[in-house]
């Protein structure tokens, strides 16, 4: 189990995507504890292929674990991850701005928003050891903290909009003891936990999403996660449960 003290953080001015960095590093037997911030990112992306952004100012950081448990339990991790970096840009927003509301919410499985708009994502990775176990996990936290950028599908937010942002080196040290922090919360209680922090940032039961699963779009009320991370979405008069897609807020596109 990971320790908030035992990150070894390495900082680059520019890296084309920490992510690529990491799992090269994790391919090539790197223990676990490595993180990689870079100031800058040329190439960096996020799921489902998409481009991510790299505008200085801004937090790209990937995480390498080594967890073990089973392969199967990967979603569960980026669940996780979005908790713990939630929990980070939180203590982050001021006292003012939290006042009237400015609270973050979680976007199952990997969003993190402000105001409704994405300020926030990951990017989990992994590699099963061929027995069905994991055998390496990289975490890459990416988030608007000074400046918001133009995503032709999205809004998006950043946390200069409520004041002066955290530096990312500050902030990845943040979101880095907050993992570990998470970390530990699993290994002593299992997902469950983790499952409870999530759906504290969530949707409240009953929310209208459309998820999107491919060139498909289903569309229902929000019902909560099921004991293994999954979304479970009422539709039809039945909850459906979903280990995959893309939701949307509400029941446009």
């Amino acid at each position: 189990m990971i320790s908030a003290t035992a990150w070894r953080l390495a900082v680059h001015d520019s890296l084309p995507s920490t992510a690529d960095l990491c799992r090269s590093r994790a391919e090539a037997g790197e223990p676990e504890g490595l993180a990689i911030l870079a100031r800058q990112q040329t190439a960096g992306r996020g799921t489902r292929g998409r481009a991510w952004a790299g505008a200085p100012g801004n937090l790209f950081l990937s995480a390498l674990l080594r967890p073990g448990g089973a392969s199967r339990e990967a979603s569960q991790w980026s669940l996780l991850a979005g908790v713990a970096l939630a929990e980070a840009l939180s203590a982050c927003l001021p006292d003012a701005a939290i006042g009237k509301g400015a609270g973050l919410a979680l976007k199952w499985p990997n969003d993190v928003l402000l105001h409704g708009r994405k300020v926030a994502g990951i990017l989990a990775e992994s590699a099963a050891d061929g027995h069905g176990g994991l055998s390496w996990l990289s975490l890459g936290f990416g988030a608007n903290l000074a400046v918001a950028p133009d995503v032709a599908d999205r809004p998006t937010a950043c946390l200069a909009e409520l004041g002066t942002p955290p530096s990312p080196e500050a902030l990845a040290w943040q979101v880095l003891e907050s993992l570990a922090r998470w970390c530990g919360v699993r290994a002593r209680g299992g997902f469950g936990p983790v499952r409870a922090a999530f759906l504290a940032r969530a949707p409240a039961h009953g929310t209208l999403i459309t998820l999107r699963l491919g060139d498909r779009k289903l569309g229902g009320a929000f019902a909560g996660l099921g004991e293994d991370g999954s979304l479970l979405l009422r539709a039809g008069g039945r909850v459906h449960a979903f280990a995959t897609g893309e939701v949307t807020i509400g029941n446009g596109a």
